[in-house]
């Protein structure tokens, strides 16, 4: 027995730790396996009882780079740090860790609680100075000789991948044939499908688009496995967003031999544990690009600008960089407009007020802080229409080449979906009949295997009938949407594109078509004018200015024109007398801004709110009332007393001021009522 081990030791539990890095290894490198397994016997033999051994084989198939999975290897060093573990035994040091941190920190919590390590090169005792060095030198050695297998794996993956040759699962549609080589899969509905699936995304220009397409036409979409009991099998499913953008992104389909798009990233967790991701790269750091590798079904230029549309559809990206795709809604430029301020995109608003009102916005300033208020908004219904007439204007030369073209893809479209159909019920037809060939060649007598077979063949069946029954279906619908006798009347009415644009309930064909021409329109609005300037920038390249009239707001509404504030001036200056004012104006026919005669009220209110005074018409032997006050140093409501009591003679102006006459005689008397009037000298005081 060696030494080191002490009986406190052998009190304590030993662990047998058990690990293989892959599953492969695990099923197939049995003679290791059972090399780790026989290390309970050693163990009973340095002296462990069997009730306090336990096998910890829950990481076989898990890699020893970090602990994120390996569930085992978290209890065992749990247990060693609440000094349970007499020793570990592990086949060797690589076993336990490929991780320098992972091994380092075993060996710390070792040496702290006494744990021995024991393997087939002997027994350490990590609380002495030499086994730690010696245990640190095989941790280190462990991680370098991975690090260096990978390196040569991954070198000659590499080399291998630069000259096309290097073999990987590749994506449906696509085959290795006898030699080696990439080629179309041999059966012809999968490549049609593909196929289909790129010139669908062509009109459409949306992912969502294609999978809808697929689905009400009930076209199924191949896979094939690449592993387990069903590899190499042809799978057929309903069609999924996330196919649907694989296969757009993929290069393989542009005949292009990539290798290292995606890169392994390490990264910590939530729990403080290592973790590695797959992270897509951009294309200038991928290792190898190889073009016109293998056949394609799309060129080169057509992959990216999938994938610049893939892109431009994005709804997460800033506004002010995409317009994104043409979606549902009551406006025509959608995703079209830039604001002229912050040069964002605009957005849509929609609001209810007994009506449901598109409202083009862009809140730019007022996200970044700078303003309480947006940057521009306005109806949709102001600049909607212009654009329709300057698209109709363009479209009309070509109208008849346009509906041509029109007719020529409705016509190959249809083609596309009945060769569709076509191959689907011949797949459903070879199912058919090789259950048959099947049922018939088993002997009758044999009903075990004959009624399954039987059963087998009846379900064929049945998918062949329900597939020809789809396909009668499908026939019907599409000749009541396009029956042929109406080819001829869509030529006819080609000439007449404004009233067939009118017509067309499908604004996202009309945004579609609108998208074609015109790039983006950059909006400015200037408030003082109250107009709106739309600065058109076409596909083709020119530019074009447009001005719009901004319609009045409810205050400009009932604003009185400046021609009626200047006649109601006029007269003001002219007669002096409200109600003379008011009785011109009624007589000429002249109405308010809300369409009713003049009153009283909304004379006082032009007058007031546009600074209009009544002029005074005061005759050379009248005096106003702070003169009258001034001449006898008496307060004002001692002036307003002497009127009413009939004191003073006044007259009152149409201006509601009074003007008042004194005679020399009014004066004498008016200076006595002060000298005897107790009253006048308290108004006096008071003054």
């Amino acid at each position: 027995m060696n030494h080191k081990i002490q009986s406190f030791h052998q009190q304590r539990i030993a662990y047998i730790y058990l690990r293989q890095s892959t599953m492969h290894q695990v099923m197939h490198n049995l003679e290791s396996t059972d090399r780790q397994y026989a290390l309970k016997q050693k163990a009973l033999e340095y002296g462990w009882d069997a009730t306090n051994i336990r096998i910890l084989d829950g990481d076989l198939g898990q890699s020893g780079s970090n602990t994120t999975r390996r569930k085992a290897f978290k209890l065992l060093v749990a247990e060693v740090s609440m000094d349970k573990v007499g020793a570990i035994f592990v086949l060797e040091a690589s076993r336990l860790s490929r991780s320098s941190a992972d091994w380092n920190r075993l060996l710390e919590l070792c040496s702290l609680t006494r744990t021995l390590i024991i393997d087939q090169d002997g027994c350490y005792d990590p609380a002495q100075f030499n086994d730690q060095l010696l245990l640190g030198l095989k941790g280190t050695m462990s991680q370098a000789e991975l690090h260096l297998i990978k390196a040569r794996l991954y070198g000659a993956k590499l080399n291998k991948a630069k000259r096309g040759e290097l073999h990987f699962p590749i994506p449906v549609g696509y085959v290795y044939d006898d030699q080696g080589n990439i080629a179309f899969d041999p059966d012809s509905q999968v490549c049609h499908t593909i196929q289909l699936l790129f010139s669908v995304f062509q009109k459409k220009k949306t992912a969502y688009a294609v999978v809808q397409y697929f689905g009400r036409s009930n076209i199924l979409f191949p896979k094939r496995a690449y592993g387990g009991r069903w590899k190499g099998r042809l799978i057929w499913d309903k069609l999924s967003h996330e196919r649907v953008l694989t296969i757009l992104k993929h290069p393989f389909y542009a005949g292009v031999y990539t290798f290292g798009r995606y890169k392994s990233v390490k990264k910590i967790n939530e729990h403080g544990e290592i973790i590695s991701t797959l992270k897509i790269q951009p294309m200038e750091q991928w290792p190898v690009i190889i073009k016109d590798h293998h056949p394609q079904y799309i060129s080169f230029d057509q992959y990216q600008k999938n994938v610049q549309q893939l892109q431009a559809n994005q709804t997460n990206t800033p506004e002010h960089h995409l317009p994104g795709p043409a979606r549902e809604g009551g406006t025509l430029l959608q995703g079209l407009l830039v604001c002229g301020i912050c040069g964002r995109r605009m957005t849509i608003r929609y609001t209810v007020n007994k009506a449901i009102v598109p409202t083009y916005l862009c809140n730019g300033r007022k996200r970044n802080g700078l303003t309480g208020c947006s940057c521009i908004s306005f109806r949709a219904n102001l600049v909607d229409p212009i654009i329709e007439q300057k698209v109709i204007k363009i479209l009309t030369p070509g109208n008849i080449a346009i509906a041509l073209n029109a007719l020529a893809e409705i016509e190959k479209r249809n083609h596309s979906l009945n060769k569709q159909w076509e191959m689907n019920i011949q797949r459903c037809q070879y199912q058919a009949d090789l259950a048959q060939r099947r049922f018939e060649q088993v002997d009758p007598a044999n009903r075990l295997v004959a009624s399954s077979l039987e059963k087998a063949w009846n379900q064929e069946l049945e998918k062949l009938a329900l597939a020809k029954s789809e396909y009668q279906q499908y026939q019907v619908k599409r000749d009541a949407e396009s029956p042929p006798h109406k080819k001829a009347q869509v030529a006819k009415l080609a000439k007449e594109i404004p009233t067939l644009w009118k017509k067309t309930t499908n604004l996202k064909d009309k945004k579609r078509i609108v998208r074609l021409l015109i790039s983006d329109i950059t909006v400015t609005k200037t408030s003082q004018k109250k107009t709106i300037t739309l600065n058109i920038r076409w596909q083709a390249g020119p530019l074009e200015k447009i001005l719009v009239e901004m319609p009045p707001n409810a205050a400009d509404k009932i604003r009185y024109p400046k021609e009626i504030v200047e006649k109601v001036r006029s007269l003001t200056m002219q007669y002096g007398d409200d109600k003379k004012t008011i009785a011109i104006l009624n007589e000429q026919g002249v109405l308010s801004a809300t369409g009713r005669q003049f009153t009283r009220d909304m004379i006082q209110w032009i007058r007031f709110k546009h600074k209009i005074k009544i002029p005074t018409l005061k005759l050379d032997d009248e005096y106003t009332v702070d003169q009258v006050q001034s001449i006898f140093n008496v307060s004002r409501h001692m002036v307003y007393y002497w009127i009413n009591c009939n004191y003073l003679p006044a007259r009152k102006t149409p201006a509601n001021k009074y003007l008042i006459k004194i005679s020399p005689e009014d004066k004498t008397q008016l200076m006595k009522k002060i000298e005897n009037s107790y009253k006048a000298e308290y108004m006096t005081r008071s003054n």
